[in-house]
């Protein structure tokens, strides 16, 4: 454990009179690291904060934060605790791991603490990329996890990576450090639990020293996703910009580059539950983008849905709803989509964003609304009807902006304009005579 406290007084960035947090659960690797952390405390005069989440499935976790408060306050640390109270529907160990991270990022900021160490060891390592290769994932996902991570306020450092559990229980037992055994992470219940009790022991019986060999393997993976999330960089805002990623533009690239670029649009909708989306997932979004339809819908978890509309991507959520509006039209009317439609006394302008209407023709008072089934228009210049939506799939109108889009009809619910789109046959020359102007912004 030498090399640990080098690395730690040497090379991990930690300073004189840092403040540093430490995760600790009262198991053999956390209270090796604290222990390690105490050391460093007072070679450097540190300000530790001891961070301890009790998960409330257990009898004995009563037991073991009350042993750690006390410990602490012998040893001179701050001891910042919470007790999870309640759980969702989510993966137990993923929804607890969120709750946990959560929880060290307020100590963190209420401490102004510079690093937060946590006591992740080589055999976690190893369960955790054999998990994420069984079942899919990305490039960086296959590396496991960094050793350092760069947070904005603070730097996450996991110096245990290159010992195993063994060494850490070993070394608790010849320093006499007290720990505790989770019985829960026995159970074949969980899928981490089933690799740590069958896969890793073969591998250990193969190689004692394979957890060396993955974590060379996790720090190859992590240079070659760096260095593909800095070409990745060079173009992303060229093909998604305000939330749309542009289709065109996005075929014309590397696929490996179009593949980081969906996992970063991904991981900013997901955050922490980014696990939850698999090679699958991905899968049905590349077969919009490439299929022949104008428009179509994928579904993800979450309520989450893609969207493609013509030459558009866009992600949303199933849940989204919008409002539906009649308002009459009298000065200026501003439309929940951001634009406006004015009535005015003078233009110029003869394309569709602006019309004209005599009175005697159309019954007052004009309204503007949202969109309904059957709607149909009378196209100016046209014979008969034709449907609304036709008019919007010819002006190739996504269907989130159709729900949104503004129909103008007089007070007997005849579609006298659509603003921007199509003129009706109720629309005036400017050599004809009218006495109402439109205009739509």
């Amino acid at each position: 454990m030498e090399d640990i406290l080098n690395y730690l007084l040497k090379e991990s960035g930690i300073r004189y009179r840092d403040t540093v947090a430490i995760g600790v659960s009262g198991g053999p690797d956390s209270m090796a690291l604290l222990d390690m952390v105490i050391k460093l405390k007072r070679e450097l005069d540190l300000i530790v904060v001891v961070c301890h989440v009790n998960h409330n499935v257990r009898e004995e976790s009563k037991e073991e934060e009350a042993y750690l408060r006390e410990f602490c306050k012998e040893q001179g640390l701050q001891f910042e605790g919470m007790i999870i109270t309640n759980y969702g529907d989510d993966n137990f160990h993923n929804e607890a791991r969120t709750i946990r991270y959560n929880f060290f990022d307020r100590v963190c900021k209420e401490y102004n603490a510079r690093f937060l160490m946590t006591a992740h060891h080589g055999d976690d390592l190893v369960e955790t990329i054999l998990m994420r290769i069984v079942r899919g994932s990305t490039l960086k996902g296959y590396s496991g996890f960094s050793r350092v991570i760069e947070k904005d306020e603070y730097t996450i450092l996991r110096p245990l990576v290159s010992v195993t559990k063994d060494e850490l229980t070993k070394y608790c037992e010849e320093n006499n450090i007290k720990f505790f055994i989770d019985k829960s992470n026995m159970k074949d219940v969980y899928t981490r639990n089933r690799y740590r009790k069958y896969v890793l022991p073969f591998l250990k019986s193969e190689d004692p020293l394979v957890h060396e060999k993955f974590l060379k393997f996790s720090e190859t993976l992590m240079e070659y996703n760096n260095y593909v999330d800095r070409e990745m960089n060079l173009v992303i805002n060229k093909v998604f910009k305000g939330g749309i990623l542009n289709i065109p533009k996005f075929r014309e690239l590397d696929h490996l580059i179009q593949t980081k670029i969906i996992y970063n649009i991904l991981e900013k909708i997901y955050g922490d539950d980014l696990f939850i989306i698999t090679n699958t997932h991905v899968k049905l979004i590349f077969d919009l983008i490439n299929g022949e339809r104008a428009n179509s819908v994928v579904h993800l978890p979450n309520n989450v849905k893609v969207i493609k509309a013509y030459t558009d991507i866009s992600f949303s959520f199933d849940d989204e709803e919008y409002d539906l509006y009649e308002i009459e039209i009298n000065d200026v009317v501003n439309l929940p989509n951001g634009k406006n439609i004015e009535t005015v006394t003078v233009s110029d302008d003869t394309s569709n964003y602006v019309t004209r209407f005599n009175s005697n023709e159309v019954v007052l008072p004009l309204y503007v609304r949202t969109r309904r089934n059957g709607d149909k228009l009378i196209v100016k210049g046209m014979e008969g009807h034709k449907k609304v939506n036709d008019i919007f799939i010819d002006s190739k109108i996504s269907n989130k902006d159709r729900n949104m889009w503004p129909i103008v009809c007089d007070a007997k619910d005849n579609i006298v304009w659509i603003p921007g789109l199509k003129k009706s046959k109720f629309d005036k020359e400017k050599t004809e005579e009218y006495d109402i102007i439109l205009r739509y912004y």
